[in-house]
């Protein structure tokens, strides 16, 4: 086996990385591995090949001509640097040339985030699909329309969940019948690194949870198993990433107030957002959000700060009169 299998192998199995990012590291190391050994080779098999120079010159070659951005760059360097790592654990590498190499510099990108008002009002407009009057549409003989209201009412859960408790899309396809605790009004989330972790729910959103699988049970036609997917399709199929996107992008492509970027991270930053505004501290929020350090969560300060930014401005005599000295 060679040395990226073996590193793969282990992200993998002992690090428990996600799909997705195991397909995102590989692709990496396999493009380094044609830089440095030319396309004919398979996949890094020798350690004394992954040298400061040879990342150097890669990621040169990523930057010559604007071929790729600074943001992609650097996640480059991030996955040889932990590949290095790797090899200086196998006894393979002494020291880590990865972090020798400089990095390009990246423009700080604020978290977006979408109005209260905005996605208030959109819970307003789907409510009826979520009533418990609206299940015995799906219990109809007409199966058409049975699924045209269990996909309205799946739909509206799966943006309220994303925004209720602001976990990850790869979160919210991991949830099992099982890991809602109606009891204790808990969510068991399964995080990166294959952490868990609890986090709670509103008593509405456990009422909408419960209705839903009892539309499910309409839909599907039997009970759902505990260990069953939370989240499934008019037809009993498990959700899968680009089915929550477009969902994302359906449900809030027309929604009043809502502009921007319409993706499941947004309604993830949205909550975080609107907490931090309401006084939550910092370290509360990291735990709602899985984060592993507390560098990660700091990022929602900005949005913060920018809006004591416009309040300043607005409102401080100072900043009225161009910084001159009032009377």
């Amino acid at each position: 086996m060679n040395l990226a299998s073996k590193y793969l192998d282990y992200i993998g199995g002992v690090r428990r990385y996600s799909t997705r990012t195991l397909a995102i590291y590989s692709d990496v190391l396999q493009r380094f591995s044609d830089f440095v050994m030319g396309q004919e080779a398979s996949i890094l098999e020798d350690a004394s090949l992954v040298s400061a120079t040879a990342i150097r010159n890669y990621e040169v070659s990523m930057l010559d001509g604007g071929k790729e951005g600074s943001r992609t760059v650097n996640l480059h360097l991030s996955v040889l640097s932990s590949f290095c790592r790797f090899l200086m654990k196998e006894g393979l590498l002494s020291s880590n040339p990865a972090k020798s190499v400089p990095r390009p510099k990246m423009e700080k990108r604020l978290p977006d985030f979408y109005r209260k008002e905005a996605m208030d009002a959109y819970f307003d407009s789907t409510a009826p699909f979520a009533s418990e009057e609206n299940l015995f549409l799906i219990g109809g003989q007409d199966r058409k329309l049975a699924a045209d209201m269990y996909l309205r009412r799946l739909r509206r859960l799966v943006i309220i969940l994303l925004y209720d408790t602001a976990i990850r899309r790869s979160e919210l396809l991991s949830l099992k019948v099982a890991s809602v605790d109606f009891g204790r009004n808990v969510i068991k989330v399964r995080g990166k690194g294959d952490k868990m972790r609890e986090i709670p729910l509103i008593v509405s959103l456990s009422k909408e949870i419960s209705l839903y699988l009892k539309s499910r049970e309409l839909m599907v036609g039997d009970a759902a198993p505990a260990d069953a997917p939370l989240l499934v399709t008019e037809r009993g199929k498990a959700l899968y990433p680009v089915w929550v996107d477009r969902c994302v992008k359906r449900e809030l492509g027309h929604a009043e107030g809502i502009t921007g970027r319409r993706s499941p991270h947004v309604l993830r930053h949205t909550l975080a957002t609107e907490l931090l505004d309401d006084g939550a501290d910092l370290n509360s929020i990291k735990e709602l959000l899985g984060h592993s350090s507390l560098a990660a969560t700091q990022v929602y300060t900005h949005n913060t700060i920018e809006k004591l930014r416009k309040v300043y401005n607005n409102a401080h005599p100072r900043a009225k009169n161009g910084g001159k000295d009032g009377d």
